[in-house]
């Protein structure tokens, strides 16, 4: 009969075998961690087997369990064991075989999502879907870009050529044609190295090398520069330009980033506002406490299909915002949310009165 002192030697002994059989079965699996998922289970369940063997061995040590009930023990403990390796080995074959089988689908284009997996595959399979969906739309807003780009810098290049090989084969030979050439070709070097500019920023924001320099700064400033900067494009065009800030709006931002994302919004405000209507820049807080820029301009609007794609890199949309035969590739909003997303913020647009209004919003810095 087990005597109670024996109780604390048995428990120390089955679970030192156990430390040591378990020590082991890390050291197996470790080995085989590039081998088949079945191979790792089959060692879970013999490093199980043998941890329960050992606190067996440990209470037939003590003579606790001796003559036919040791032999019984000793059976029932190796049929449970070889239970566990075939549900082991069941298992091991299903989990291989989906495995398989979402190897197999990701290697056909595109990629669709198999159904029916075990719970972590299928959450594997589908952010793959997702991941695979979200490439192919950038995918081919890549090459729409690249086309749309490629007309907009052949065809001022091809003016340009054309204007120069006319002064030079002395077909234009006046001053005052000259002079306009000139003029003309300086205005579209500015415009084709505004246009790299932006295809140069938005590469930055693409591939997360944007790097900003934050420190707390007003938003009542930088509306007054902004509207400043944009001044004299907006009394060309006829259209007039008002600011409404709050006095105390303090953010913590790059103010040349920000500037120029906020310079963007209003710049094709103004774009797209016909002559004698009026732009608003404004700055305050919203009802949830965060700073707030808005540009409400008098566009008339956008079409409700064409809102969630404003901000998709060179959409070009008849209402999309997108800049004129004056502007660049369309990429404006696209480089204005990547910097307000860099920055933690929020920008979006909606349709409001005679025109549509975009938002910028950031967290305001306390104090």
């Amino acid at each position: 009969m087990p005597q109670p002192g024996e109780l604390p030697m048995v428990v120390a002994v089955a679970a030192g075998l156990g430390l040591v059989i378990a020590l082991l079965g890390i050291g197996v699996m470790w080995r085989l961690r590039t081998r088949s998922i079945g191979v790792m289970m089959a060692v879970v369940v013999v490093v199980a087997v043998a941890a329960t063997l050992a606190g067996v061995v440990a209470i037939i040590m003590k003579m606790i369990i001796e003559g036919p009930v040791k032999d019984f023990v000793l059976s029932v403990v190796a049929v449970g064991g070889l239970v566990g390796l075939g549900v082991a080995f069941v298992l091991a074959r299903r989990v291989v075989a989906e495995s398989r089988r979402l190897v197999d689908a990701v290697r056909v284009m595109p990629f669709t999502a198999p159904r029916g997996l075990p719970a972590e595959l299928q959450t594997i399979a589908n952010t793959l879907e997702e991941a695979y969906a979200r490439e192919r739309a950038l995918e081919g807003a890549r090459r729409e870009l690249v086309a749309w780009v490629s007309h907009d810098l052949r065809t001022p290049l091809a003016g340009m050529r054309a204007m120069v090989e006319a002064v030079e084969d002395g077909v234009v030979s006046d001053p005052l044609t000259v002079a306009r050439y000139h003029a003309q070709i300086k205005l579209e070097v500015e415009r084709l190295s505004g246009m790299v500019d932006d295809l140069f920023e938005l590469s930055r924001i693409h591939a997360g090398a944007l790097r900003l320099s934050r420190s707390r700064i007003g938003l009542a400033d930088l509306v007054a520069d902004t509207v400043a900067g944009a001044e004299p494009l907006a009394r060309a065009k006829g259209v007039v330009l008002t600011a409404e800030a709050s006095a105390s709006l303090p953010v913590e931002a790059d103010a040349g980033a920000l500037g120029r994302a906020l310079r963007n919004l209003v710049v094709n405000a103004i774009r797209h506002t016909p002559s004698d209507r009026t732009v608003v820049l404004r700055a305050g807080v919203d009802e949830e406490g965060m700073a707030c820029l808005s540009v409400a301009d008098c566009c008339g609007g956008i079409p409700e299909e064409d809102l969630p794609r404003v901000f998709e890199v060179a959409f070009r949309g008849e209402a999309a915002r997108t800049p004129t035969a004056d502007g660049g590739a369309g990429l404006g909003l696209a480089i204005a949310q990547g910097i307000v997303e860099a920055h933690d913020g929020v920008i979006g647009v909606v349709n409001d009165g005679p025109g549509c209004r975009f938002e910028i919003r950031l967290p305001m810095v306390a104090g």
